[in-house]
């Protein structure tokens, strides 16, 4: 058995977005296990790291994050609208559900969802905080709508406090982020790096 990856990100990343499928392959092909770690980005890891939510950042910044989200987006292969209906977009009904399908169907119907969240964002103009597009992506990807329900449960929500913490403990600051043995490795741009460091073992 592989090494362990937390996998920490904000549902509605769209650099998380475009490395997915691609951290979900490295870390199948080197049989690492992944944790599945959605967190509350911008409500708490933002303020304690010194991030600013897109809209408050200086135009310069705001304007190369469209260039670059166009570079990644023709290198990769991988379809996003640059500028989406539904963004910016609350991610945390999202994040829950997920954590929901996390602890009753497992990492893999997880990953499934996660996937299926962040294109439709960037890819299909669905609106992830509105409870009926949530319901459809359960019933896509063949998992039962009572997730709904459970990812307003008590417990769901405290383990999405819990797992933001921890993000923040581990320095966290940014999505996605994949922290190996305590590395931490910011960015889908590191990848290569956390395939890399999976082949050490």
């Amino acid at each position: 058995m592989g090494l362990s990856v937390d996998y920490y990100f904000a549902p509605q990343s769209p650099y998380a977005y475009l490395g997915h499928a691609r951290f979900e392959a490295i870390a199948r092909d080197a049989e690492a296990k992944i944790r599945v770690l959605p967190v509350d980005l911008g409500g708490k890891v933002f303020p304690v790291s010194g991030g600013l939510p897109l809209t408050k950042r200086a135009p310069q910044r705001q304007a190369y994050r469209l260039v670059e989200l166009k570079r990644f987006s023709d290198w990769l292969g991988v379809p996003l609208n640059l500028q989406p209906k539904y963004f910016p977009v609350s991610g945390d009904d999202a994040a829950k559900l997920i954590i929901a399908v996390d602890l009753k169907d497992g990492t893999q119907a997880a990953m499934r969802l996660t996937g299926a969240v962040m294109r439709a964002v960037w890819a299909q103009e669905r609106n992830i905080a509105d409870e009926a597009v949530l319901i459809a992506l359960l019933d896509e990807q063949g998992l039962a709508a009572a997730r709904l329900e459970e990812a307003h449960s008590q417990t769901v929500h405290e383990r999405y406090e819990v797992d933001t913490q921890q993000a923040i403990d581990a320095g966290v600051f940014g999505s996605p982020s994949y922290v190996i043995g305590g590395e931490i490795f910011w960015g889908q741009d590191r990848l290569d790096f956390v395939e890399r460091r999976l082949a050490r073992g």
